[in-house]
């Protein structure tokens, strides 16, 4: 069985892909495909109000296009004292084309002079899975942190450095990656997805 993980991000494929099972439970293996085997298929816009809706657009369209079962992701970072935001804009906040550097700069400054309690945060992940049939199930994973004052590790991607996991005192990007799967919001949703393949195999 081949499955699409619809991603044009290198970082998130890998992330997405050590999360996901390599067989069913009743033995078939699962073999996970990336756009650029399959052509450079381009991902539609995401024009939804909700990850949820995000995370469905992409997946619903590389499944009909690519004839296979597709995986997609939509990640929000969810900002207390900003009112939620950037939310469904977090990997565009600096501007439709920003990176990620663009995008950290422009929430430390956002938060610059408020103390660490008033820097709360939250990172939610959904994750869906759709059909060429046009079966569609979502899953959702949240972690709780802050926003730090700073860049801080080498690890993970894009708000990764200045996220501080609540509980402890490191940012995503100094966990190694087994203990950033571990805990999570991508780690969450994508449990919940494999858990779900690994039983219905399709």
């Amino acid at each position: 069985m081949k499955i699409l993980i619809a991603t044009g991000n290198k970082h998130k494929f890998k992330e997405i892909m050590d999360l996901l099972p390599r067989k069913t439970k009743t033995g078939e293996k699962i073999e996970y495909v990336s756009l650029e085997d399959i052509g450079g298929l381009k991902l539609p816009a995401e024009t939804g109000q909700t990850l949820t809706e995000n995370a469905e657009i992409k997946a619903i369209y590389a499944a009909q296009e690519s004839g296979l079962p597709a995986i997609s992701d939509d990640t929000g970072l969810e900002v207390e004292f900003l009112d939620g935001k950037p939310g469904v804009h977090t990997a565009r906040y600096a501007g439709e084309h920003a990176d990620a550097a663009e995008n950290n700069r422009k929430l430390l400054n956002e938060l610059e002079g408020l103390f660490l309690g008033k820097r709360a945060a939250r990172f939610r992940t959904v994750a869906c899975l759709a059909t060429p049939q046009g079966k569609v199930v979502s899953f959702e994973g949240a972690l709780d942190g802050f926003i730090g004052f700073g860049y801080r590790g080498e690890n993970g991607f894009g708000y990764d450095p200045i996220f501080i996991v609540a509980g402890t005192r490191k940012t995503l990007a100094e966990m190694t990656e087994k203990e950033k799967n571990a805990i999570s919001h991508r780690g969450q949703a994508f449990k919940q997805l494999a858990a779900h393949l690994q039983v219905v195999g399709k």
